[in-house]
């Protein structure tokens, strides 16, 4: 019997939704909608980071199918790729898999950031987000929406509150304000409730605009 890795849920979920409930009207009511759903992390930092770099203005099957045929070039596995087999490779064969100029310029950069040790990942847990957050968007082609994407899908940090997401705003104006656009300082206002676990209270609003669990 071939053994399954364990899923890695974060620790806090349980006290993270009983806090959230108690504090807001729209989370009670919301999160038993969901069971025992849960956020869960996969992968390595490297890969994890460039997937979304890969994934960048075109569609989820897109980006699979462009990821599934960059790992074959890197002869790696989908789940896990090394900066080194990017750096090792021409921009010719990168192209070749269906990444643009750019894609290309912002894969190499992220895996000679990872190679040189300007990213610490070995310290991110004694960090806080905002430091991180410094560090990645100092990588060409990432973002802070993408970093605080990172933080919450990977890192599995409780508190973050991603105000350029639009399904955020989305799902803040449909569940708070009765459909009623909704401004980034509205929507900071009213997470400030939801600390210290902003982030999955972030989780159960995009449930509530797609019930298939997120994944980054």
């Amino acid at each position: 019997m071939v053994r399954q890795p364990a899923e890695v849920t974060p620790d806090y979920w349980d006290e993270a939704c009983r806090h959230l409930s108690k504090r807001d009207r729209v989370m009670k009511k919301l999160i038993p909608q969901f069971g025992e759903a849960r956020l869960q992390s996969r992968g390595d930092a490297f890969t994890t980071l460039a997937r979304s770099i890969v994934g960048q203005q075109i569609s989820v099957k897109a980006a699979q199918s462009v990821w599934d045929r960059l790992a074959a070039v890197l002869e790696a596995t989908s789940t896990k790729v090394l900066p080194s087999a990017v750096l090792s490779q021409p921009v010719e064969q990168l192209r070749g898999a269906g990444l643009s100029a750019r894609k290309v310029e912002y894969l190499n950069d992220l895996a000679q950031h990872f190679e040189a040790g300007r990213v610490h990942v070995r310290q991110w847990t004694q960090m806080d987000d905002e430091a991180i957050i410094d560090e990645l968007v100092a990588i060409r082609g990432i973002g802070r929406w993408t970093a605080e994407m990172f933080l919450i899908f990977h890192l599995m940090r409780p508190n973050v509150l991603p105000l350029d997401d639009l399904g955020l705003l989305k799902g803040i104006s449909q569940n708070y304000f009765s459909g009623e656009p909704v401004s980034r300082a509205e929507a900071r206002e009213l997470g400030e409730a939801w600390a210290p676990y902003r982030s999955v209270a972030t989780w159960y609003i995009w449930r509530s605009l797609d019930p298939l669990p997120v994944d980054y």
